[in-house]
């Protein structure tokens, strides 16, 4: 099955800032709505932003006010613009891609470690 292609997770510091790139290849495109959603040994995988096609975001509630999602349609890609970094931010972030069911449903990307010091 196709797989989306994620970069930009790394490590930083409490506060600081990181940039999530996802790419839809172009077999699996048009898609209707994209996400990020953060993994943590021992907990259950969560919701962190969503974007439809129409480029209406959602955001889960630990998140809002510092995250970011935008999209790219030209480009087939979706970004997660992460700033004000905190220490229970950290976790593995995969990027989803699906027509419906999101998070449940569609595509996904391998994942991308984001690790935030204190």
């Amino acid at each position: 099955q196709e797989q989306l292609v994620e970069s930009g997770g790394g490590s930083v510091q409490a506060g600081g800032s990181l940039r999530l790139s996802c790419e839809v290849p172009g077999t699996i495109f048009p898609i209707a709505a994209m996400g990020w959603f953060r993994q943590v040994p021992g907990k259950e995988r969560e919701l962190v932003a969503a974007i439809t096609s129409g480029g209406y975001p959602t955001y889960g509630d630990s998140v809002k006010g510092r995250f970011i999602i935008s999209r790219d349609t030209g480009k087939n890609r979706a970004y997660l613009q992460m700033n004000t970094l905190k220490p229970e931010d950290t976790g593995r972030y995969f990027c989803n891609a699906a027509n419906h069911g999101l998070g449940h449903t569609g595509y996904w990307g391998q994942g991308t470690q984001v690790t935030v010091s204190s």
